[in-house]
This record gives C-alpha cells, sequence and structure tokens, in this order.
C-alpha cells in the first residue's frame, strides 16, 4: 500500500546521529559519537531518596494530570537559579517542556511558515535542524569563528529578511565555541536593529570548566526573544525536563502548542526534580560535573596531540561536551567513520550539521562519556584511522 504522507515528511531524515548510536550499542566499540553526559556522574541515590518521598508524601497528585505551565515550585526554583546567575525572570515567564528539543518543535510551530528565513550556525545543532525542517523554512547559514558568528554575514542575513535566529552561544553542539562578551552584544544589537527573534538554546551553560561565565545574549537583547533550559545536561537526562523563558505574547501561544502536543510534562518527574532540588545543593553537583568534563576534555586533547597527524586543527572549547575536528581539504570524514567503525571506534561526520552538506572534511568527538582510559585508547585507534587516510 502507497501511503499519502504530508508533503514535509519528504524534506525531514532520520537523526544521523540516533542511528549512529545504534552502531555503537556494541560494546567493544569506544563511542564519541553520542552526545551523552557521564552516567558515573548522575545523581542516584538522591534522586531515589527524592522519588521515595514524592510517592510517599504525595503520591497521589503525582500521577495525576497537571497544569500545562508546570509545577509551580519548579518553575520558582529554575527563576531563583536564573537569579543567581544575574538574570531577573518571573516564574510565570517559565514553561517546563518535555526535554529542551521540545522548545525547538513549539517555536517552529509557532513561527515558522513555509519559506521564512530561518537564521543558524554554521555548523548548527542537528535537532534544531532536524525540528525546524518539519516547517519548510529557508535556512540561512552564518560561519563560526573562534569568539561566535561571523557579524558581516549575520548582518546580511537580517538585512535579506530573516525571520529568526537559532543559535547556542555557550560551547555550541557540534563546535564547542563560545561566543565572546564583545560578540554576544553586537549579536544581540543586531537583533533589535532588524527586530529579528532569538532563540537562545543554553544546554551547556552551567558546564564552564575554564574561563569565566558569561551573560546570556538574551539578557543583551532589548526585546527578548526565548531562553531555552534543560536539566538534562546537569541532573537527568532521562527526566525530560526542559524549560522555555518568553515574554507574555509568545508564552501564551508556545501555551497553546504544547497543549495540542502533550498537554503537559509528566507530572512524576517534575515532582522527582522538585524535590531533589529542594533537599539537594545541585551547584555541588554541578562543580563535580564540571571537574570531571574539564579534566576529560584536556586528557582528549592530550590524546588528539599524541595520535591525531598535525594537519588537524580541534577547537578547544571552554565547557561543554564537544570538540570539533577539521581535516585537511579532500578528507571525507564519512569515508573515515566506516574506517573506524571497523577499528572499533565512533565518532559524528560533520556534513549532517551542514544544510547545505558542506563540512566534509569535519568531525565532532562528545569528551564526556569516556573515561580517561577509553579516551586514550579511542583517540589512538581514530589517529590510526585518519593517518591510513592521509597516506
Amino acid at each position: 500500500m502507497s501511503y499519502k504522507f504530508a508533503r514535509r515528511m519528504g524534506t525531514v531524515h532520520r537523526s544521523f546521529i540516533r542511528e549512529i548510536l545504534k552502531v555503537t550499542a556494541n560494546p567493544e566499540i569506544i563511542s564519541f559519537a553520542g552526545g551523552l553526559p557521564n552516567p558515573g556522574l548522575f545523581p542516584v541515590a538522591a534522586m531515589d531518596m527524592a522519588s521515595r518521598e514524592v510517592f510517599s508524601e504525595i503520591g497521589s497528585s503525582a500521577l495525576q494530570y497537571s497544569t500545562t505551565e508546570g509545577d509551580a515550585g519548579l518553575r520558582s526554583i529554575i527563576s531563583g537559579r536564573y537569579v543567581k546567575r544575574g538574570l531577573t525572570v518571573d516564574p510565570d515567564s517559565i514553561l517546563v517542556t518535555t526535554g529542551s528539543q521540545q522548545i525547538l518543535d513549539l517555536c517552529a510551530k509557532i513561527f515558522i511558515d513555509r519559506g521564512d528565513k530561518i537564521v543558524i550556525e554554521r555548523p548548527g545543532y542537528l535537532g534544531a535542524i532536524q525540528s525546524f525542517s518539519m516547517f519548510e523554512p529557508e535556512f540561512v547559514t552564518v560561519s563560526l569563528d573562534d569568539d561566535g558568528p561571523d557579524l558581516e554575514e549575520l548582518e546580511a542575513a537580517f538585512k535579506d529578511g530573516a525571520k529568526l535566529f537559532y543559535a547556542v552561544p555557550n560551547f555550541q553542539n557540534p563546535s564547542g565555541v563560545s561566543y565572546s562578551l564583545e560578540k554576544r552584544k553586537a549579536v544581540a544589537a543586531l537583533l533589535d536593529k532588524y527586530n529579528v527573534l532569538f532563540i537562545e538554546d543554553d544546554p551547556y551553560g552551567e558546564l564552564r570548566f575554564r574561563g569565566d561565565d558569561l551573560p546570556s545574549v538574551y539578557s543583551f537583547c532589548k526585546k527578548p526573544g526565548v531562553l531555552c533550559g534543560s536539566f538534562s545536561k546537569i541532573a537527568a537526562p532521562g527526566f525530560r525536563i526542559g524549560w522555555a523563558v518568553a515574554e507574555k505574547e509568545i508564552y501564551d501561544k508556545l501555551v497553546i502548542a504544547k497543549q495540542a502536543s502533550d498537554l503537559h510534562t509528566s507530572t512524576v518527574a517534575q515532582a522527582i526534580m522538585r524535590r531533589y532540588l529542594e533537599t539537594n545543593e545541585i551547584d555541588d553537583h554541578i562543580d563535580i560535573i564540571r571537574e570531571s568534563y574539564g579534566r576529560q576534555c584536556e586528557v582528549m586533547i592530550e590524546m588528539i596531540g599524541e595520535y591525531f597527524p598535525k594537519e588537524v586543527s580541534i577547537t578547544r572549547p571552554e565547557g561543554g561536551m564537544f570538540l570539533w575536528a577539521t581535516m585537511p581539504d579532500g578528507f571525507a570524514s564519512m569515508d573515515l567513520f566506516d574506517v573506524a567503525i571497523k577499528d572499533k571506534v565512533a565518532f559524528v561526520p560533520g556534513r549532517p550539521f551542514y544544510v547545505d552538506g558542506s563540512g566534509e572534511n569535519t568531525l565532532r568527538l562528545n569528551f564526556s562519556n569516556s573515561d580517561e582510559k577509553k579516551t586514550e585508547d579511542g583517540i589512538k585507534r581514530l589517529g590510526r584511522s585518519i593517518y591510513s587516510f592521509l597516506k
């Protein structure tokens, strides 16, 4: 039988990374492919205690339907955490979502019409590309320098009628690049000048292990857009709890879109997360993650220096979970992937992060989900595969 699917389904493909994760399920493969937090750092005991308390004290209500906007106490805690970081956020401007990925879907639903010009970074976050592609926009990409987007390219895109700009200013996925303070202010000024909506995705902002924390681009905008946050990278990705911060006009539309999508995010997950935050100092837990990821990143960089050819250049992130490698021109990382898998090591080829099909000579490496021994063994194997290509 031939099914008559919606036209949009012909423009969206399976997530390349999710497909790779199936390949890397083999325990013999050392994987730098997934964007996975280190499970050894999950607060299992504290979450276990929080869940026991939730079910013993408010079990019935935790299992009931809830409001679309989210648990009021959880939203208040999120607001307080923003205040500690220097940004005043009203709890009533926070919408709890099923992971920060849902925010991208909701934003696409309320903002994107077919053919709208949508600006993203080059390379860009694959999850956003996939989510936005469902609504058939025209993607416009801007190059990333070591300190953020190329401002001339960004202004040209805004002048050409861009509707929104989606970006990850802190430890970007996939590149690991962070915007400098000067670039943050300049981007905000351009957004205000051309009245372009900004969607700022910040799942990694609290994972800084070098340098000083910087204010969000959102905080510099006279007309802020949408600020996305998540507990996935600092607590428990399996709970799928994210949130959006938005002013009332946008917020109300997001609520309507969410009601049509899933009614509300898991009541149980929100209740457990709230209790965990009420009974534990999450900043202490985040400090442990920062220290571990900083060490894991440095080990990967050291091993790349030892085992990769000198022609390979890499980013040197100050936080987050990824670094980005660029090979000489003419190098095909898709072909390298097939060779590396045979040597039982995996990464993500760079091309899926480019909507124009470029980036053939790039690749993404995740350093957060491997211990030091696996990192050394995996980079040694990958270096061997790269050398075989460059001969």
